[in-house]
């Protein structure tokens, strides 16, 4: 190989590399009783975490926060960011396997799901729970599932694979 292809040839293999490692999507989303719709951007530099903002249309009010998806090599305490803003009496009892302890039966629900807190300018948290198509793909598989709105409403969500 001369030397002018070599530098070429492993800027080009950095660059693929690189931008394997991150990965980014959208998606969309309908609220019950017709409220505002809601665009959903997403980006991971790994398989199984990253930052979702969620972006009510009309007023675009803006939720964002962390994301994770659970597997079998997943630790409850690196959920931890998850329960944020839910202790004041709104915990996601509501939601299956959300009670008091979080271990074995709560990993083994929600295997092969992404779940989601973001936080709004004012402080309020939206919750939220994806089915993925493909978890060996994590969120650029696709996916679908439900935000719970500050004031109880729901969001059905909906990504599509990449």
């Amino acid at each position: 190989m001369s030397n002018k292809v070599w530098p070429r040839a492993a800027l080009l293999s950095a660059a693929a590399l690189i931008g394997a490692c991150t990965s980014m999507g959208t998606g969309t989303g309908e609220t019950s009783g017709g409220g505002p719709n809601v665009a959903f951007s997403w980006s991971s530099e790994n398989s199984t975490s990253g930052t979702m903002t969620a972006t009510l249309q009309g007023s675009g009010r803006a939720y964002t926060g962390r994301f994770f998806q659970v597997t079998s090599e997943t630790r409850v305490d690196d959920l931890q960011p998850l329960w944020v803003g839910w202790n004041r009496g709104r915990r996601w009892s509501s939601w299956p396997y959300w009670g008091n302890d979080y271990g074995p039966s709560f990993m083994t629900h929600y295997s092969g799901r992404v779940l989601a807190n973001l936080v709004g300018p004012d402080g309020a948290h939206m919750r939220c729970n994806f089915r993925l198509v493909r978890p060996s793909s994590g969120m650029s598989g696709g996916g679908e599932g439900q935000c719970q709105n500050p004031d109880g409403t729901h969001i059905d969500a909906s990504f599509p694979s990449g």
